[in-house]
């Protein structure tokens, strides 16, 4: 009866520690940004700021848009240890209507996050 209970006493801690959730290197204040009534061929941008929450230095490696009716751009430059950046995404707002569109963003540390805009375009006024 001691060995089992041996075995198990020295294999608990091994298992509750492998059990470590993983903490996202990148932690953005928001993952979806929604807009209301956006006039017609208008400029503005939709931001997503984030934090480096990991020990080192991250680089954004790319940013892909689900299509080519939005671009976004990237820090060029590598964000330091509990440093922040943002993310710029634009619309083509010449489409009138509703639409969702997702932003893949891949750091070299971590895995990707995906963003995700959504809004609705106004018609152009006459």
């Amino acid at each position: 009866m001691r060995n089992p209970l041996l075995i198990v006493l020295l294999f608990a801690p091994l298992f509750l520690l492998s059990q470590k959730t993983k903490k996202p290197v990148l932690k953005f204040d928001a993952v979806e940004i929604i807009r209301e009534d956006i006039p017609y061929d208008s400029k503005d941008l939709f931001v997503f700021s984030f934090k480096n929450n990991g020990k080192t230095p991250i680089r954004i490696e790319s940013v892909q848009t689900s299509c080519g009716c939005t671009t976004a751009e990237k820090p060029s430059d590598a964000i330091g240890k509990k440093g922040s950046g943002q993310i710029s995404v634009s619309y083509d707002t010449k489409r009138v209507g509703e639409f969702v569109k997702s932003i893949t963003v891949t750091p070299n540390l971590g895995d990707p996050v995906v963003l995700t805009i959504r809004g609705n375009v106004l018609p152009e006024k006459q």
